[in-house]
């Protein structure tokens, strides 16, 4: 049942939700939607930073900074990937030590500093080589009047890119979960509001990526870098104003101790008790008749962890406190683990978008009406526009449809949303080599330039596969993860983007190598692109079977009545041998759920 002035009066929460000045939360008065929308600025300022940065970033590389495509390439993405893995470090100190909220305030100020080194890094005139005397076409040659940035001048340009890294991706782990915070999982309507919540939060920051690439790239483009970019601090710095002045209005969820510590333990105790023999009832493990999660079958190797019995010396010295939630809470993370794994390719994928096809813009007609020319980091604006459009048919089209067809209310399961986007991320690759083919085909043959709005099918089939693959992904690890582990399931997450960042990092470097640079060439009229995007979908085709068999073995976790009703029937399982059918029929009447 749900009080009216906080969470259910079963005590569900243990105190662990609260308002601002640590006392049981009014839903009338904090939370919700006013809640969840300001925590919404903070990653939509986040959003204007980071595309900002990393959109537009490998044309300064090559054509302020002076460096090889290859290697501008690899700076964006391990960039990327940096800020996407440190996410892990503060989903951590938020679920540890800190808090959602104060780990946010903290990223945010840091993530402000690292964008004003940027700006100033990229105004003062001393950190940047002298201009070329003669034309170069990409690459770094001795003659050619183009010398490359020297270790002084990226060492200032990394110094701002790592800084910013460190607070984007503590704000990343932790937006998410505590705009979640602001709803009540037990209360139907809410519970609902959660459900759409996803689909806005990417929505909002959608908006605050496509400004980045409209407004801020032409900035950076035709008024300065450091322009550009001081509009991007600006707007971290009113986000930081405006989640301080939300405070009053946020549900705080208290931190429960470090998962990583829970986690280390029980894969330890595991291993200290493996020749113990499992108990056949799993009644006699420690905590079985207290346990907040419903003990499962799977992995029973880590129910050595909370044996209490047999060796009684040996286990408790090796196993001290630990108890049946604590170990299904580490399956629940080990269950995430094969869908992580499969997910990673998309975001190898994605990086593509923001180097080699804005490569690509740049050797091709970016003329629009009166000889306007659209900067090359712009046209990822229909990546964006993409995410806008199927985000916003998602909630209002595709859902309620797939709702009625399936009778679930979410209407596409987290995982289906994920298949829907590896499979249009793989068609974008295919799509990219024959426009890369095209492109090059009419550059090489004396034909002119080709429109660089050929690429627009490529961006636009990414942010479609986007629009569902970080949707249902984010659903997916917050949903699924343990309560207590929420942020640092954000940021195991987000560590998909980094490897994927990562994942391009080396197959760039492994196909330059391999080809001895025959595909990858700062002029692409020289190289072969069109085959590395071939490559890529061939990858993505295998990765997409695989994906759909771990998909297939996935159990979801039960939550809101479902899960009540399951650990009510382990309770009265475990009570008496009567017939499951009759047991489940009691579990309910027992927990006063009407189904």
């Amino acid at each position: 049942m749900v009080s009216a002035g906080g969470y259910d009066d079963d005590g569900g929460d243990d105190g662990l939700v609260v308002d601002f000045k640590g006392k049981p939360v009014d839903k009338s008065r904090v939370g919700g939607w006013l809640g969840a929308g300001l925590i919404l600025g903070t990653e939509l300022a986040e959003r204007v930073c980071v595309v900002g940065i990393s959109m537009n970033l490998v044309t300064y590389l090559t054509g302020d900074m002076h460096l090889s495509s290859a290697q501008s390439a690899n700076i964006v993405t391990n960039f990327m990937g940096t800020l996407n893995l440190l996410a892990l470090l503060g989903g951590f100190l938020a679920d540890a030590r800190l808090g959602r909220y104060v780990t946010i305030a903290i990223s945010a100020i840091i993530t402000a500093v690292g964008v004003s080194l940027l700006a100033a890094s990229t105004a003062v005139p001393g950190m940047r080589p002298p201009r070329c005397t003669t034309a170069a076409d990409g690459e770094v040659r001795a003659g050619d009047g183009c010398v490359a940035a020297s270790g002084g001048q990226l060492a200032m340009l990394y110094a701002a890119l790592y800084t910013t890294a460190a607070g984007a991706g503590g704000l990343k782990a932790n937006v998410s979960g505590f705009g979640s915070d602001q709803f009540d999982g037990r209360d139907p309507r809410e519970e609902r509001a959660m459900m759409f919540f996803f689909n806005r939060f990417y929505f909002c920051i959608s908006l605050g990526s496509l400004f980045a690439v409209t407004v801020l790239v032409y900035v950076q483009d035709n008024v300065g870098r450091g322009w550009g970019y001081g509009v991007s601090a600006a707007a971290m710095v009113a986000a930081v104003a405006v989640l301080a002045a939300g405070t009053p209005r946020y549900r705080y969820r208290r931190p429960q101790g470090s998962p990583l510590t829970v986690i280390g333990r029980v894969l330890w105790a595991a291993w200290r008790n493996r020749r113990l023999p499992c108990p056949a009832d799993a009644s006699q493990l420690h905590g079985f008749h207290k346990a907040k999660v419903p003990h499962t079958d799977r992995l029973r190797c880590l129910d050595k962890a909370a044996i209490v019995e047999a060796d009684m010396a040996k286990a408790a010295a090796a196993s001290p406190g630990l108890t049946v939630t604590e170990v299904e809470e580490v399956k629940m993370v080990a269950q995430l683990l094969p869908v992580w794994s499969t997910c990673i390719l998309f975001w190898t994928i994605y990086s593509q978008m923001t180097t080699f096809s804005i490569q690509q813009a740049e050797q091709m007609d970016r003329r629009v009406g009166g000889g306007f020319v659209v900067p090359a980091g712009s046209l990822s604006a229909f990546l964006f526009f993409s995410i806008l459009l199927f985000t916003s048919l998602n909630e209002r089209l595709l859902v309620p449809l797939a709702g009625r067809l399936t009778r679930r209310p979410q209407g596409l399961t987290s995982l289906q949303r994920v298949a829907a986007g590896l499979a249009l991320a793989t068609l974008a690759m295919a799509v990219s080599a024959l426009v890369e083919k095209k492109r090059r085909d009419a550059s090489s043959g004396g034909g002119g330039t080709v429109s660089a709005f050929w690429l627009v099918l490529q961006f636009f089939l990414v942010g479609a596969g986007e629009a569902f693959a970080y949707v249902g992904q984010l659903e997916f690890f917050i949903r699924e993860a343990p309560e207590r582990m929420k942020s640092m399931s954000t940021g195991l997450f987000l560590a998909t983007l980094a490897m994927g960042f990562f994942l391009s990092s080396l197959l760039v470097l492994a196909v330059d190598a391999a080809t001895r640079g025959a595909w990858i060439r700062g002029h692409l009229d020289d190289g072969r692109l069109d085959l590395f995007y071939w490559m890529l979908a061939l990858l993505g085709v295998a990765n997409f079977v695989v994906f759909l068999v771990f998909a297939s073995r996935h159990q979801y976790k039960r939550t809101g009545p479902d899960a009540a009703a399951a650990a009510a029937t382990v309770e009265l399982r475990q009570a008496d041998r009567r017939p499951e059918e009759d047991v489940v029929k009691e579990a309910v009447t027992v927990k006063g759920i009407d189904v």
